[in-house]
C-alpha cells in the first residue's frame, strides 16, 4: 500500500520505505531511518533541515 503525506513524523513512524519527491521527480528513497538521518541528496538534506529547525 502507498500513502502520500506531507506529515514527516507520520512517515517516519509508520512507513517501511519513504520516497522524497520534488517537482514530480524522485530524488531519494529508502528506509525512513536512512533518509531522515542520513540523506544523500542535497535537496532532501535542505528540506529536512528546514522542517527540523
Amino acid at each position: 500500500m502507498a500513502v502520500v503525506t506531507h506529515e514527516m513524523r507520520f512517515a517516519r513512524e509508520v512507513a517501511d520505505k519513504v520516497i522524497f519527491m520534488d517537482g514530480g521527480v524522485i530524488l531519494e528513497q529508502g528506509k525512513p531511518e536512512e533518509v531522515f538521518h542520513h540523506p544523500k541528496n542535497a535537496r532532501t538534506k535542505q528540506f529536512l533541515q528546514l522542517i527540523q529547525s
